[in-house]
């Protein structure tokens, strides 16, 4: 006992854990001798006592402590809690259910009635929570792609699922503030009635053009209604409905960032897990096919594998020599060299095929075609073809793994967002507008954004079916052959396949002003890619054999969707502010804004019909003395999200030492275990040897016989 006693535990403790109360909870769970001795209790002694002076008498400390802060009384959530969600062994539950009963025989009617009434509601809660979520569309194919390749793959239909959700809001607003009030109001007089027929054909709803050009699929159909007033009218609900979609958007993708962003923060390299929990904790006990657990086991081997490369990668790199540094810090500068080059060569193509396809008038219509389709195509080819050669220029410059994956993706996101916006800046500064002064711009520019996403649905659908299924029968009908052999086993890449949806979207918030019908487009177009891709992983790929750290986090990706969202808020501020910097230029002679309108002039006029308090208050707020107040509400709240975060991070040191001390305890406690059992044995032992000195002495004999072995 003394040596356990000279031990000292202090040093697994830091300075706010000392402090700590949740300790207490021991008060009247454990008053044996043994848990006086315990190395935790010791440590936090002065604080328990105090603790439990302050409760003594009062209910169960396990259910008076919810979340490291101490009961309030019976009004504690903790009460009400079901007993499954307590952090309790079997027979700490069945103790707590029997003290709640005992507990109720005491206080009121009233208040018994309260708690039985919260217990059930929540009950109610879950039960209605848990029916819902078996309602969600494709739930069973994502529990079966789950079994089959991991949560991986799944995170990735479920990204495609929220994007679908995300488009029929966008669908939804819409309706609300743009097409609805234009289908009940109508149009103008002097807009034409919408017919098929003319010089109108099929390749329409290819190009964007004729019957679909008049349509309200584009800017020009929405025009000044019956519904004309000053402060309610088309100009400014298109408007209106327009900056909701794009700001309720941000909204939605800054929340997932930012929660990704805490469990990415909280599982991150401060708080590492170790060899022990990949190997004890790493299974996956929703697989459900054989071939899948086989699978599992090759990923915590391969897990284990990818750790000790990752640790002999930091010795290799600690004992490189000066020289090694300089010839490996060259060839990367080459290498990204290289890199610029291909993005250099990708936006001149991205250039020419735009020049192009201006002159694509007078040929044959599947020249022309081709030639309206060929910066979409040049785009879409520079997409798919860049990023893998990205990949394999990484591998050279001797990077860890999971450094080599975040290059590639970093590279692909720079190289898919800038094409995009190298495309809109060419569209922008082109001159071809200025050709046809009676064309409306804004639906030659959403006629662009149109193509781009209906071309890269048509990508998607040849590369599943003209390319990846034929590619997966020769490997069964052929496997021995030189061209199956050569092709190789299909794997799903996780990255590149998020960094296709975060383009499509991209192009849909691009386009939303000038297409406003593109996110109904985008949501169709998305449930099809769900069905293309499930098709795919099923039939056509099998499971990645090695561990990809990048697929298992979200937060590169929606960040990857915000860039794409200030990107298409950015063009859309840029285009606004050339019709009112060049109103001669870049009028538009269409559309909600036709007839000289702009912008700043319809909600001016809005403005100056308010009365004169809104007025002033509406000038102040776009005012620079409101810069003042803004800034100083503003750092008022992030001085309340840093305090937040530091008492936060206070209270994951306290739970950091809890966890060592409750290690700590068990080391004790497993001595003491150890020291009982050699002190049974001892008597036993002494009563033996005295058994044996009364014993009368035996007869020698010979040596025992050999035996056979």
């Amino acid at each position: 006992m003394e040596e356990h006693n000279s031990v000292n535990f202090m040093r697994l403790l830091s300075d706010e854990s000392t402090l700590s109360t949740v300790s207490s909870d021991s008060c009247e769970y454990y008053q044996t001798e043994i848990f006086d001795l315990l190395p935790s209790i010791q440590a936090s002694r002065p604080e328990q006592d105090r603790a439990c002076e302050a409760h003594q008498g009062g209910p169960e400390a396990g259910e008076r402590i919810s979340h490291g802060h101490p009961s309030r009384g019976p009004k504690d959530k903790a009460f009400t809690q079901p007993l499954r969600n307590l952090v309790m062994c079997i027979q700490g539950k069945r103790d707590a259910r029997y003290r709640r009963k005992m507990q109720i025989s005491n206080i009121g009617f009233w208040e018994s009635w309260r708690r039985s009434q919260s217990i059930n509601r929540k009950r109610v809660w879950a039960q209605m929570g848990g029916a819902l979520s078996g309602l969600l569309p494709w739930q069973h194919t994502l529990h079966t792609i789950e079994g089959r390749f991991g949560v991986g793959v799944k995170a990735y239909f479920v990204f495609v699922r929220y994007l679908v959700y995300l488009n029929l809001l966008h669908c939804a607003l819409v309706w609300g503030f743009i097409l609805g009030p234009t289908t009940f109001y109508g149009r103008s007089n002097s807009s034409e009635p919408l017919k098929f027929g003319g010089n109108d054909s099929v390749l329409d709803f290819f190009q964007g053009s004729g019957y679909l050009d008049r349509s309200p699929v584009f800017f020009g159909f929405y025009t000044r209604g019956s519904l004309n007033l000053l402060c309610l009218n088309t100009p400014l609900l298109y408007l209106a409905g327009i900056l909701i979609i794009l700001f309720l958007s941000l909204i939605l993708v800054v929340r997932r960032t930012t929660v990704g962003y805490k469990h990415t923060w909280m599982l991150g390299k401060r708080y590492s897990m170790n060899v022990s929990y990949k190997i004890f904790c790493g299974w996956d006990f929703t697989i459900q096919d054989p071939a899948a657990a086989t699978l599992k086991h090759c990923f915590i081997r391969n897990g284990l594998k990818l750790f000790l490369e990752e640790e002999s990668f930091s010795v290799r790199e600690a004992q490189r020599t000066l020289g090694q540094r300089v010839r490996l810090y060259l060839l990367r500068f080459v290498l990204n060299l290289l890199v610029l080059c291909l993005l250099g060569g990708a936006f001149y193509l991205i250039y020419f095929a735009t020049k192009t396809a201006q002159y694509e008038s007078g040929h044959y219509w599947l020249v022309s075609l081709v030639l309206q389709y060929l910066p979409p195509i040049t785009i879409t080819f520079v997409n798919l073809i860049l990023p893998h050669i990205f990949r394999k220029i990484s591998s050279f410059e001797d990077y860890s793994f999971t450094m080599q994956v975040n290059a590639t993706l970093v590279r692909s996101i720079f190289l898919k967002l800038a094409s995009l916006g190298i495309y809109l800046f060419f569209i922008f500064t082109t001159t071809e507008y200025q050709k046809y002064p009676f064309h409306c711009m804004e639906n030659m520019f959403g006629r662009e954004m149109y193509k781009l996403c209906i071309f890269n649905f048509l990508a998607t659908f040849c590369n599943a079916f003209l390319l990846n299924y034929p590619r997966k029968l020769l490997q069964e009908k052929y496997p021995s052959s030189l061209l199956a052999r050569l092709s190789g086993k299909q794997r799903f890449l996780i990255p590149f396949k998020v960094l296709d949806l975060v383009y499509s979207q991209t192009v849909s918030w691009v386009g939303v002003y000038y297409c406003p019908l593109l996110p109904l487009i985008g949501a169709v177009t998305l449930m099809a890619t769900f069905y293309i891709q499930k098709f795919t992983v099923l039939r056509c790929c099998v499971a990645e054999q090695r561990m990809f750290r990048g697929s298992s986090s979200s937060v590169l990706f929606h960040f990857m969707l915000l860039l794409g969202l200030l990107m298409a808020a950015t063009t859309l501020g840029f285009n606004l502010y050339q019709q009112e910097a060049t109103p001669d230029q870049n009028m538009s002679s269409c559309g909600p804004f036709g007839n000289g309108e702009t912008v700043f002039n319809v909600t001016g006029v809005c403005v100056n019909s308010l009365p004169s308090p809104a007025q002033t208050t509406l000038r102040y707020l776009t005012s620079e003395a409101f810069a003042l107040p803004l800034i100083l509400a503003e750092i008022l709240i992030l001085t309340s999200y840093v305090s937040r975060g530091r008492a936060n991070q206070k209270a994951i040191e306290r739970l950091k030492d809890m966890l060592v001390m409750s290690s700590s305890d068990k080391r004790f406690l497993v001595k003491q275990h150890a020291t009982m059992l050699r002190r049974q044995k001892k008597p036993h032992r002494v009563w033996s040897a005295a058994i044996e000195e009364d014993a009368p002495p035996q007869p020698l004999e010979g040596p025992p016989p050999l035996q056979a072995y």
